[in-house]
């Protein structure tokens, strides 16, 4: 008790004292550049020639561009970012769906270390702060303007969305320049600096795709589906090799691999016996068509004003995003090693509460796997509402059971390992210099 209550008085001091400084982020450790110094841009020239630029634009502003302005300033730099990308892969059957979304995360943070390390260096001020004619239209960010961070997550952005998902290429670019464009309309960036901050955003991203361009797994699935009594059997097996990809923190997919299944007769005999309820199917259909976590990590950061913090706020987003990888990893590696039987298999005569059942093997449960290693981060980084986490992780699980779509045992062990996965990715976020308590 006194360690939580040691951990949130932290939380709340970092909030109130040193919420958008972070003068030494420009050391924290990143997870795939070698260091921020590393990516230091060249000095910037000189803003005199940019004054009469940004008063210009300022000058002529227009409807549009006030609602540019509006809409850019919610948010931490990568927030409308990973809005889209959390559109885009939970719902991506193709094999690269989460390796896009951690990359987002990390390539993102791994940015914004490197544009701290450059802002502190040179130290460039403001538009609004050098010029008086100058407005703001923003809240004022405290760290120096050069280069950009709005544009730093742009640049990312653009690299991350062409790469992994073409069509949208455009219009990323569209939104992209609109962002870069609001930011000197609200008076907090000269032209150089978006300029600046785009290329270097997409320069890491850049990098990171090729450093992690083995992650997914080029092995060959040989087509065969167990053709056993007890086994998983279908005509389609939704990313049998994902399990073979390679992890970031976990040392593979199967570090935390669990036990193999038992005989679901006494699972089965249960589910048969579940008296459903309005208040059991409204979970199940919830959590079928609904991810609590992702939608509640924004509304996290807001309450706790790390949308200021843009280092910080980067820092939670790429946790979040390499431990949804990793668990993925393991879990779809536990799957396909046992070919866990779902319950309308074992009993032909079972109806389940949902139409769909997923294309894949029950053994371990997927939604109550992720689910447990994000109320596992989410804890760490909020530990004041650790046991609202550890509540939504044991209801996501549960729609499963009560969709009649898993075993209550595909749940538990399932949670247990997103547990692990989690315990085991903090460990490595304690050593990388953010966290000062």
């Amino acid at each position: 008790m006194k360690k939580i209550v040691i951990a949130v008085a932290a939380v709340f001091a970092h909030m109130l004292v040193n919420a958008q400084t972070e003068t030494d982020a420009g050391n924290w450790k990143p997870w795939f550049i070698t260091s921020g110094k590393e990516y230091r841009l060249p000095a910037p020239l000189s803003f005199e020639k940019e004054i009469d630029k940004v008063i210009s634009v300022q000058k002529n502003m227009d409807s549009a561009t006030r609602k540019q302005i509006v809409y850019w300033n919610a948010g931490a730099p990568g927030y409308r970012w990973q809005q889209l990308m959390n559109n885009q892969w939970p719902t991506d059957t193709g094999r690269y769906g989460a390796l896009a979304n951690m990359l987002l995360g990390t390539a993102t943070y791994d940015a914004m270390i490197a544009a701290w390390e450059t802002k502190y260096a040179y130290k460039r001020p403001r538009p609004y702060v050098q010029d008086k004619r100058i407005k703001v239209y923003a809240i004022k960010p405290e760290s120096p303007s050069y280069p950009c961070e709005q544009s730093v997550a742009a640049g990312v952005a653009l690299i991350i969305f062409t790469h992994f998902y073409p069509h949208l290429a455009d219009s990323v670019k569209k939104l992209a320049d609109q962002a870069m464009a609001s930011r000197i309309a609200a008076g907090v960036a000269w032209p150089s600096d978006t300029k600046a901050g785009f290329e270097l955003g997409k320069k890491i991203a850049t990098f990171e795709i090729e450093r992690t361009k083995d992650y997914i797994s080029t092995i060959i699935w040989d087509g065969k589906i167990p053709d056993k009594p007890g086994l998983w059997s279908g005509r389609y097996a939704m990313l049998p090799m994902a399990g073979h990809n390679k992890t970031v923190v976990l040392e593979n997919g199967n570090e935390f691999r669990p036990a193999p299944p038992p005989d679901f007769a006494k699972d089965m005999a249960e589910l048969k016996n579940y008296k459903q309820t309005f208040r059991s199917l409204s979970n199940a259909f919830y959590w079928a068509n609904q991810s609590w976590f992702m939608d509640y990590l924004p509304k996290k950061i807001f309450e706790y004003n790390l949308q200021m913090d843009p280092p910080r706020a980067a820092r939670i987003n790429a946790v979040v995003n390499v431990a949804t990888y990793d668990c993925f990893v393991a879990c779809w590696d536990a799957k396909y090693a046992y070919w866990g039987i779902r319950p309308n298999q074992y009993d032909t005569t079972f109806k389940p509460a949902i139409i769909f059942t997923p294309p894949f093997p029950g053994y371990p449960s997927g939604h109550a796997a992720i689910s447990s290693v994000m109320a596992e981060i989410y804890s760490y980084f909020f530990p004041e509402d650790k046991e609202l986490f550890s509540k939504k992780a044991k209801e996501a699980a549960e729609s499963r059971f009560q969709a009649g779509i898993h075993f209550r045992t595909d749940n538990e062990v399932a949670l247990e390992l997103g547990k692990k996965v989690g315990e085991k990715i903090i460990r490595r976020v304690k050593q990388d210099g953010a966290d000062k308590f």
